[in-house]
């Protein structure tokens, strides 16, 4: 990932693919994504952070100037380049994974993983953070309600679902999305073969 790079240490799994994280805003995925880099000893990139840089304005400036649908097919362009990069983990931004060709060149080229959580946690973490142009309303849990919604029959089609957990630390959940991967691995459900290549 171009936004930090890392040696795999003796002893760990190595990564064959991309991990890419999905699900809602608020979901944890740059700060679960962080450390399951750091377990992996790979690089992390966070897609929104990309975007900001290659577009050279935040993401709220991005909506308001160009508009949702100009932001997504950049988001796309940024995403399909990360994913050709040396696997890692890529933490996306909520609406990624509903674009179905974004959706196609993680299938392809990536391991993704669904990190499902409920609505009520998910507006505890977002309701007092700014940069969330979706939340930029008289309601924001009533839009979380509604994107949630929407979007879960997508996030369904991830490869992999986690379940976050009230209380649970970002490491403590990383490590939850390497067992979840690990299961995953053994039970042969990818036709692309194996995420990990474990040590031996």
């Amino acid at each position: 990932m171009s936004a930090m790079t890392a040696e795999t240490r003796p002893g760990q799994p190595k990564l064959r693919r991309t991990i890419v994280l999905v699900g809602l805003m608020g979901a944890g995925k740059t700060s679960v994504g962080k450390r399951l880099a750091a377990l992996f000893g790979v690089g992390f990139a966070d897609s929104d952070v990309q975007i900001e840089e290659a577009a050279g304005m935040t993401i709220p400036e991005i909506f308001s100037t160009f508009g949702e649908p100009a932001f997504r097919d950049g988001e796309r362009r940024v995403i399909s380049r990360l994913l050709a990069e040396r696997p890692g983990v890529l933490a996306t931004g909520g609406g990624s994974f509903i674009d179905p060709r974004t959706r196609a060149e993680i299938r392809t080229h990536g391991t993704s993983v669904w990190l499902r959580a409920d609505v009520d946690l998910l507006y505890e973490r977002v309701r007092d953070r700014p940069g969330r142009p979706l939340l930029q309303v008289a309601d924001p849990r009533a839009v979380l309600v509604d994107l949630n919604e929407r979007r879960s029959p997508f996030y369904a089609e991830a490869d992999i679902t986690v379940d976050c957990c009230r209380g649970y630390s970002p490491e403590a959940m990383a490590r939850r999305v390497v067992d979840a991967i690990r299961a995953h691995d053994r039970s042969g459900a990818s036709n692309r073969g194996a995420t990990l290549e474990e040590p031996t």
